[in-house]
């Protein structure tokens, strides 16, 4: 009779705690639905803005084995399914023979997805670790090596379109970092002719916060392989400006994706590049324009929002008292 009571008392425990872990388990798995669903949208969008993918293209995914590529060549691979086109895929991975690199994590990753890809083994590390002295960063020189090795790569394989992993968090550092310490107005474009003149390169991710590609990588549980194994010190330049976002973004929400809207809403004749927008020959027409605005505003435009209009009514309601 004890045990069976005890047995009594311990079912509907046990039911609600299974219950509990069905209904967190159902919540985890529509958060990652719902996440895998805004990732294909907003690549979707930025193919589609760009027109970055066409019909019978073969586009060369570069694989790194961080979290942005390998969130890259998913969604692509999700969105070839679903496209009204046809494009091929070809992963591609460069090993730049940097210790302790784990060649064999990439070849088996792609094997199992069954995807067609080719591993380019260039000895890169030995150039650039002879080149650059010690504890300097090697970052800019690896890059110019690896970019000219990919483009080669893409020309064997047939390719006209390679495929980059930057997100929009990489795009937005880079326009600070060419403005703070490179004087110019210049950032990542989300699509642009090769160096070589022979390919089109393309940032399908352009849209996607980086906190995103983070998530998805988990969710995924991709097979990551760190990205510092060439013992390089880290941009610190980027690295701060990676810092002045993120508090930006702690303290004034909705500012970083004003920034970003702001890098396609350009108005040359606002700016002072003289080749891009004709000063010299600038003269009256005697006719309206809607880019001229008004010539002594000291405030920056309105956004629209709603803030901003309550703003408004309020500084008029205290001019009128």
């Amino acid at each position: 009779m004890i045990d069976t009571a005890l047995n009594d008392t311990a079912t509907p425990a046990a039911e609600t705690n299974a219950a509990i872990s069905f209904k967190k388990a159902e919540k985890i798995a529509y958060e990652n639905n719902k996440l895998h669903k805004r990732l294909c949208r907003l690549v979707g969008q930025a193919i589609g803005d760009f027109n970055m993918i066409e019909d019978g293209d073969k586009v060369m995914v570069c694989l790194s084995g961080g979290k942005d590529s390998y969130a890259l060549l998913d969604i692509l691979m999700t969105l070839r399914e679903r496209a009204p086109i046809h494009f091929d895929i070809v992963a591609v991975n460069l090993d730049q023979k940097q210790p302790n690199f784990p060649e064999h994590i990439l070849p088996a990753y792609l094997k199992e997805l069954g995807i067609p890809f080719h591993i380019e083994n260039q000895d890169t590390y030995s150039i650039v670790k002879r080149l650059i002295p010690e504890g300097k960063t090697t970052c800019s020189l690896c890059s110019r090596l690896r970019r000219g090795i990919l483009y080669r790569v893409a020309d064997e394989l047939g390719c006209n379109k390679i495929a980059l992993g930057h997100h929009r968090d990489d795009i937005m550092e880079t326009f600070f970092l060419n403005m703070f310490f490179g004087a110019k107005i210049k950032g990542m474009p989300p699509k642009l002719q090769s160096d070589d003149g022979k390919h089109i390169v393309i940032r399908p991710l352009a849209y996607v916060k980086e906190a995103d590609t983070e998530r998805y990588a988990q969710v995924k549980n991709f097979p990551i392989i760190p990205c510092d194994l060439c013992g390089s010190q880290e941009n610190l330049q980027r690295k701060q400006i990676k810092n002045m976002l993120r508090e930006w973004e702690k303290k004034h929400p909705g500012r970083v994706d004003n920034i970003f809207s702001s890098l396609s809403t350009v108005v040359p004749s606002h700016l002072m590049d003289r080749e891009l927008f004709g000063f010299a020959n600038l003269k009256a027409t005697g006719e309206a324009t809607p880019n001229g605005d008004i010539a002594f505003d000291e405030e920056p435009c309105s956004t629209g929002t709603q803030t901003g209009m309550q703003n408004v009514v309020l500084l008029q309601q205290n001019h009128s008292d």
